[in-house]
């Protein structure tokens, strides 16, 4: 089982519907595509003040597989993706072999 060791969480208000948890989220509300502001920590739908995890350790939703220890940054989707920049989101402390699997994010 995998576990979230939240810091620190915070509250935006969502751009667009949230229907899924475990997704990068951008500092206007949408889904982040470079640097996030965090993880969505729950749904939300439209307007609505939606949790987001901004420091610590958070479960993150793949789009790609991933070594422990890869950098990650965003797709369009708010999924996680190896990063090679240094806009990064944070490091992976769980490997997975593709897309739509859950893993731990040491977030920065």
């Amino acid at each position: 089982m995998k576990t979230e060791q939240i810091i620190l969480t915070t509250s935006i208000q969502a751009l667009t519907d949230k229907p899924n948890k475990s997704l990068f989220v951008s500092y206007d509300g949408s889904f982040a595509i470079s640097k996030s502001l965090g993880v969505l920590l729950d749904t939300a739908l439209t307007s609505e003040q939606m949790p987001v995890a901004v420091a610590g350790i958070a479960l993150i939703t793949t789009g790609e597989a991933i070594s422990i220890g890869d950098k990650l940054v965003s797709d369009a989707n708010g999924k996680a993706l190896v990063g090679t920049g240094d806009a990064v989101n944070g490091y992976a402390l769980d490997a997975s072999t593709g897309a739509d699997e859950l893993i731990r994010i040491l977030l920065v």
